[in-house]
């Protein structure tokens, strides 16, 4: 990330009317502690958009949040491991509607000044528009496989925060705002956006008591995201390895063909554990993991923070299975396994067998195990390939189509296989 040493202001046609009213037309997010559901707010749009624009307008120049924006309802969404364990949840955070609908249009403002001025590199590929899960896995391992296939060891360095929305140091996200060229009225809102939050835990209608927040930026807020990224932005300034960032998933990857490879891998692990301490940010030291690819890979060990890292031959990177010969075979297995429990839950629960309602099901919560991220990992094995295909076979299998083969159901239903799916989007 390169410093803006001059100010430079963000154009002051973000905030309107008409804007106000475009975002109250699709507005579609919980409700916070104040209680205003959405559909009030979308039914009543032309009736409060301009109300709503004098407050926004008036909160913006004068940097003061009206109180119910700061309050916020914590609502614990279940991770993975044992559910008796509070941190294998992830807090997400319910705040006031209408202060989400500014905080979109001062979204939408900040990520225009980014794309202007170039402020977030194109390692970071979280929140960010055009970039997805998808193309950071996809840029990150086309790296790593084009050097095995040339015969060369790679070493990757999967890194972990720890509670990494929730430790960003308010006073030092402000510093890095103001250093970047943000405008005085965007922080100072921010600045006050951050202050005397409170919020409360939310379960089964019961709540805790109201609690101040003093550090992160709320998970489940609109402008969160955004801001989390410029706090980490500087996170690769000084790494000679080849980073690739999405949100908080930090992962290192370096050539190595000799000592000096390994020393540098060595000290970018070094000058992170710095800029972790500088900034008041902590590595989650039991999930980072060293992963080394290649049969000429010497296996060196790395310490992060004085600490020995853990090396691992298989690892879920932003929800896919890689392993150390970047093989396939156990994320086709298990996403194939995946979308068969959901079908299968779904032909147990509904009892209609109508192609409307079964073919949205299946296209809403079966498929998208199928298909997230598969330009990386397209089957390349036949067993691979009839195994994903399986699933979709057999959601196909609706009343009155008994006598079809799969082909005919696909055309009957305007549906592709799995496998033109994915020539499509290797296309695209």
């Amino acid at each position: 990330m390169q410093f803006i040493n001059k100010n430079l202001l963000i154009q002051s046609d973000w905030l309107t009317q008409d804007k106000v009213l475009q975002k109250l037309n699709n507005v579609n997010k919980a409700p916070g502690p104040d209680g205003i559901h959405p559909r009030v707010l979308r039914e009543l749009c032309v009736e409060i958009c301009k109300p709503l624009f004098l407050i926004f307008q008036d909160s913006f120049l004068s940097g003061i949040v009206p109180e119910d924006w700061r309050k916020a309802d914590v609502v614990p969404i279940f991770k993975k491991g044992l559910k008796f364990v509070p941190g294998n949840y992830r807090p997400v955070r319910l705040t006031s509607v209408a202060g989400k609908v500014f905080e979109g249009l001062l979204r939408d403002n900040i990520q225009a000044f980014i794309g202007r001025y170039n402020v977030i590199g194109k390692n970071q590929h979280g929140f960010m528009k055009h970039r997805s899960c998808q193309t950071n896995l996809i840029t990150f391992y086309e790296e790593v496989s084009r050097s095995i296939d040339q015969g060369v060891a790679v070493d990757v360095i999967y890194l972990d925060f720890a509670k990494a929305f929730d430790t960003v140091p308010h006073k030092r996200l402000l510093f890095k705002l103001r250093k970047i060229g943000l405008d005085e009225n965007t922080c100072s809102w921010i600045e006050n956006w951050l202050k005397d939050r409170v919020q409360r835990v939310v379960i089964n209608g019961t709540f805790s008591r109201w609690t101040p927040v003093v550090s992160g930026v709320p998970q489940g807020s609109v402008i969160g995201p955004i801001l989390f990224n410029l706090f980490i932005n500087d996170l690769e300034i000084g790494i000679e390895s080849h980073v690739s960032v999405f949100a908080d998933d930090t992962k290192l990857g370096k050539v190595i063909q000799c000592e000096q490879d390994v020393t540098s891998l060595q000290r970018d692990l070094d000058r992170l554990g710095d800029w972790a301490l500088k900034w008041q940010m902590k590595f989650n030291l039991d999930k980072c993991k060293v992963m080394h690819f290649g049969v000429k890979n010497t296996q060196v060990t790395y310490t992060l923070n004085g600490t020995e890292l853990g090396k691992s031959k298989q690892e879920k990177d932003l929800g896919i299975i890689i392993d150390f010969k970047l093989s396939n075979n156990v994320q086709c297995q298990t996403a194939a396994a995946k979308a068969s429990k959901v079908l299968a839950c779904i032909k147990r629960g509904v009892h209609s067998r109508d192609e409307n309602i079964i073919l949205s099901l299946y296209k809403s919560m079966v498929r998208p195990h199928l298909e997230y991220a598969v330009q990386l990992w397209a089957p390349v094995l036949k067993k691979d390939i009839i195994a994903l295909e399986k699933v979709q076979r057999r959601a196909t299998k609706l009343r009155g189509m008994e006598g079809l083969s799969y082909e005919e159901r696909l055309t009957s239903l305007n549906l592709f296989s799995l496998e033109k799916q994915r020539l499509r989007g290797d296309l695209i």
